[in-house]
């Protein structure tokens, strides 16, 4: 197959280096991502699947990186091939063509619900450590993306009727937190 190298990158949080994770590969172009693998509503794999042609290799570190959800990496992985498009993770050594042999898709669905499994339990133990923190008084839950003053002002904005996507953007946050601000009084 004779098609561009294509990376993709995914990083949980803005703090982490997604340099390291196809270093060395000589790639045509990145698409990175810097969001959580729990779905597949990403920016840059959008732009991916939409920049992907026939005969074109996608290479990502590990199957993580596509997905958290064995279901989301099967079907990412089933588009991917089904338009002519090679699949190659890094890290497993693993390349899906379309054409894969009953072992390769053993594979993908083990390594898959491996990945599924981690994040359930990373999950699980981030609430237990919350918990025992609540419990010894020490939990103070995340950052508020909005001082009490830009919250107010938020509001008021909100109130007046300036448009929700505009206020988002003017205040740098998500439309989902915007309306968690909004539900709060």
């Amino acid at each position: 197959m004779n098609g561009h190298r294509i990376g993709y990158v995914r990083v949980s949080s803005f703090d982490q280096n997604p340099e390291r994770q196809l270093e060395g590969l000589a790639l045509d172009r990145v698409f990175t991502d810097k969001a959580s693998g729990k779905d597949t509503q990403r920016p840059a794999l959008d732009e991916l699947l939409a920049f992907v042609r026939e005969g074109d290799t996608v290479l990502v570190h590990s199957l993580d990186r596509l997905a958290r959800n064995l279901d989301d990496l099967r079907r990412l992985v089933q588009t991917l091939t089904g338009r002519g498009v090679r699949v190659a993770f890094v890290k497993e050594g693993l390349t899906f063509t379309g054409e894969d042999s009953p072992m390769a898709q053993l594979l993908l669905s083990v390594m898959g619900a491996f990945a599924e499994f981690e994040r359930a339990l990373l999950k699980e133990r981030q609430r237990e450590g919350i918990e025992l923190a609540k419990r010894r008084g020490v939990y103070k839950g995340r950052k508020k993306a909005l001082s009490p003053k830009q919250a107010a002002d938020l509001r008021r904005r909100a109130a007046s009727g300036e448009p929700k996507t505009q206020l988002a953007t003017a205040f740098g946050i998500s439309r989902e937190t915007l309306y968690q601000y909004l539900k709060r009084r």
